[in-house]
């Protein structure tokens, strides 16, 4: 399989970013295939850059992309016909679906937009074509309805908080912080079990049951807004996990998360695994981007601090939750020595609740809290009620994980130098309740 690098050249490009003479499109079959070519050395991960391509294309036919879920856009010359026009820049938006509620607990089903995947050829960044393209996605998924009403855009930054995306409207979130645990060769633990593909539609169910009854209870925030973390967006990320798995170890993991505890005081995660490197060629916690077993969504029932704002500090006894403290606890050594098992250098849990942040400062996990400062920093464009309201002002998005994050999402600009996440980003140790009550 061979393949040519973009067809996009100085001496073809004459458009104007301003100008009337480029217009936001579909992508064809064959512009897809040539924006896969010229991603494939920064989004490529541990694969080689044809099995990139058969990923990315093999990405858009599984659950919460086919059937329309996904889009993929271009910025293009007016003037040429498809599959003889210069793609100036590119990106995919997938549908998400999503709860509003207001301080009432009036709740509003609606549509979230991801947008993924942003990507400008490099001998041509810098002339205003990303942020060209970006104002025209703005516009166009403002006016989708026909899914439902429209709460907002989400991206996830990797070029910082307070650089392009924010001059362009999109705000960054503000809860971006992840605790890391590091992979653990043990037993699993005797209370715990695995939770397999077949177990995965029954438990998000569940948890939607729980997610509905929290947004319809009163709060005294501000209006909120979650993603749902359905069954869609788990079978996503498997399906990009299991892609990758067969390639480096010739099989899929059969264990999709774990789960403990007893009926009402249940615990569970889903994870999935994500392969920055070939394991054998991969220089582990050193690397910029080690190799990562990510909780997509952890559930605590009872947790009372769930689906809600990051606010405040839980301080309700601890003893009152004794059952889920030991749950929790074995649910997270599950996710390390699965971890171990698959040779990754890191579990990594997004947005713990209060609660849970809590107990696992009390546990003798030694978790450490990471605040992003340069990738995956989720940033949100408001179209309704929160639309140029400010940081302060606008709806929060709550459940900050890692079932919603929507790939890498921008490779645009020609004079972003970042350091590498494992410097830049500012860690710090979960000293057990002192620093968390």
């Amino acid at each position: 399989m061979s393949f040519s690098r973009g067809a996009c050249t100085d001496s073809k490009v004459a458009t104007s970013s301003s100008s009337c003479g480029s217009q936001l499109d579909h992508s064809t079959p064959e512009e897809c295939l040539q924006i896969w070519v010229n991603t494939a050395d920064s989004w490529k991960d541990s694969l080689t850059t044809p099995l990139y391509i058969l990923e990315s294309a093999y990405l858009m036919t599984v659950p919460l992309a086919r059937d329309g879920g996904m889009t993929a856009w271009v910025l293009v010359e007016k003037s040429r016909l498809p599959n003889e026009r210069d793609v100036l820049c590119s990106c995919e938006t997938s549908r998400k679906r999503s709860l509003l509620s207001d301080n009432m607990g009036n709740v509003t089903e609606g549509i979230v937009h991801g947008i993924a995947s942003i990507f400008c050829p490099g001998n041509i960044r810098g002339r205003g074509y990303a942020a060209r393209h970006m104002k025209e996605i703005a516009k166009v998924l403002r006016g989708q309805s026909e899914n439902g009403q429209i709460f907002e855009s989400v991206l996830y930054s990797d070029i910082g908080k307070e650089y392009y995306y924010t001059r362009l409207g999109w705000t960054p979130n503000s809860v971006n912080e992840h605790l890391v645990l590091p992979p653990a060769k043990m037993e699993n633990p005797a209370t715990s079990q695995p939770v397999f593909e077949s177990n995965l539609e029954g438990l998000c169910s569940r948890d939607e049951v729980m997610i509905r009854g929290d947004m319809a209870t009163p709060s005294v925030s501000r209006k909120r807004v979650i993603i749902l973390p359905d069954l869609d967006h788990m079978l996503w990320h498997i399906r990009k996990e299991d892609f990758a798995t067969k390639h480096i170890f010739g099989n899929e993991a059969a264990a999709k998360g774990a789960i403990a505890g007893v009926p009402g005081k249940q615990v569970w995660a889903i994870w999935v695994r994500r392969y920055y490197g070939h394991p054998d060629h991969h220089s582990g916690e050193d690397a910029d981007d080690p190799n990562v077993l990510y909780i997509l969504r952890l559930v605590v029932e009872g947790d009372e601090t769930a689906n809600n704002t990051r606010e405040g500090n839980f301080t309700a006894p601890m003893e009152d939750y004794a059952d889920q403290a030991v749950a929790l606890k074995a649910v997270m050594q599950a996710a390390q020595a699965e971890a171990a098992d698959w040779r990754l250098d890191q579990v990594q849990l997004w947005d713990p609740s209060p609660m849970a942040r809590c107990l696992l400062g009390q546990s003798d996990l030694n978790a450490v809290v990471v605040e992003r400062q340069t990738h995956s920093i989720t940033s949100v464009l408001w179209f309704e009620d929160g639309e140029g309201l400010g940081l302060e002002k606008a709806p929060v998005l709550t459940n900050n994980e890692h079932y919603a994050w929507c790939k890498k999402s921008s490779e645009i600009h020609s004079s972003t130098t970042q350091s590498s996440s494992s410097n830049s980003d500012r860690v710090k140790t979960l000293f057990l309740t002192k620093r968390l009550r």
